[in-house]
């Protein structure tokens, strides 16, 4: 039997990071002489067990990261491997676990499919800097392991701009939580048909195939209990509220699936109720489960609305959105206008202002804001300011 000692605030994500691992936790106890902190006791997964969860369809990089993660006990939260091949494994059909990512998108991101360039920074959150489809977080560790995974693809048209700030992701440094440039390459990242298709991966691997395993664990074969499971594995906490239930209410086979699912929501709404401010903002994904609850939806059936956004065929089969492939810089003028210009030569455009010092969020839409930065450039130039980036300042911009 192994022992880790930690800090009582990390105690249940680490056991949770443990359990997904394969390791048999057995609990914790105050660690002799240091208040504050404890010591958890588990077992490591055997050699068959360690075989059966060497392999994946990721890239070597992704492959070689998530394998480094589960050797060290204190590494990054991540789950199960195995490629995409397997990432609809289990009673449920494809377009079911679609919809039940779906669900998770719109509570991480307002959207179904996922905003593949999202950068979150929520004060008070212990994830810290959070970014991607499913808002993979700097505290965790897991943003490192995807960005390491994108700057090792040869094809990663924003790797090289990335990768000089992977030793301080990796090490958590806090100035990646303000670093804007950074954050503005991570937004133009999204452009990146490489980068979507390694979170498309990454995202399976890490948080949808665990999900999918504990709750086969457990007896869970609804698509709505799976969209359950999946919710708790990407917002953290699983382990312990799961076990609460288990002891307040039974098991699954003792009880009925849509019994337990159903005491589960109830005791994580309680919980996040009672937690720290930023994540009692969150009491809405339960209620959300509530309310499909009560539908008697646990087949998940599309069309679907959740927090009123429409779950449909129609939608999964969408463009990602603020996601650009065009026009290609210098193809046009760039000026304030109706509809307001947007694309891949306004983000890179906005991406090479912010590289110069200018204060600008690179989100693609050349609005107000791009055009007061574009005059700020231009004065600062001795160039005309007229807010009009033309082709010659446009290849300027973008080089």
């Amino acid at each position: 039997m192994d022992k880790l000692e930690i800090p009582c605030s990390d105690c249940a994500d680490t056991q949770q990071r443990l359990e997904l691992r394969g390791f048999t936790v057995h609990g914790c106890t105050d660690a002799p002489g240091r208040p504050g902190f404890c010591v958890i006791a588990f077992d490591r997964p055997s050699q068959d067990m360690a075989a059966a969860g060497a392999g994946t369809g990721a890239p070597a990089a992704m492959a070689a990261a998530a394998g480094a993660a589960r050797a060290a006990p204190g590494g990054a939260d991540v789950g199960g491997a195995g490629g995409a091949s397997s990432a609809n494994a289990g009673p449920i059909t494809a377009s079911q676990a679609a919809a039940a990512r779906a669900i998770v998108n719109i509570f991480e991101t307002s959207s179904v499919l996922g905003r593949y360039g999202q950068v979150t920074l929520i004060p008070g959150d212990t994830g810290r800097l959070t970014f991607g489809r499913s808002q993979t977080t700097l505290g965790s560790g897991n943003l490192h392991l995807l960005l390491s995974a994108y700057c090792a693809n040869p094809g990663a048209r924003f790797g090289a701009r990335i990768a000089p700030a992977l030793p301080d992701i990796a090490t958590k440094a806090a100035r990646i939580d303000t670093d804007l440039k950074l954050h503005n390459v991570l937004r133009a990242s999204a452009d990146d048909p490489v980068m979507r298709e390694l979170q498309d991966e990454f995202f399976d691997q890490v948080y949808w195939q665990p999900a999918v395993k504990a709750a086969a664990r457990l007896g869970i074969r609804t698509p709505l209990g799976h969209a359950v499971v999946y919710d708790s594995h990407v917002h953290g906490s699983w382990v312990p509220r799961r076990d609460e239930v288990l002891t307040q209410t039974g098991s699954v086979a003792a009880v009925g699936e849509k019994a337990w699912i159903s005491a589960y929501v109830a005791r994580r709404r309680a919980w996040l109720e009672s937690s720290r401010p930023d994540l009692r903002k969150t009491v809405y994904r339960m209620d959300s489960f509530k309310r499909l609850i009560e539908l008697g939806l646990w087949g998940l059936p599309l069309p679907l609305v959740v927090r009123d956004i429409e779950i449909s065929q129609a939608a999964l089969a969408a463009a990602p959105p603020d996601c650009y492939d065009g026009p290609e810089p210098g193809s046009r003028p760039l000026a304030i206008q109706q509809p307001l210009a947007r694309g891949l030569d306004v983000r890179l455009v906005q991406l090479g202002l912010s590289d110069r010092g200018i204060n600008i969020k690179a989100d693609g839409v050349f609005g107000p804001g791009a055009r007061d930065a574009l005059k700020a450039f231009q004065a600062a130039s001795g160039l005309p300011v007229n807010g009009i980036a033309d082709v010659g300042l446009i290849a300027t911009l973008v080089g």
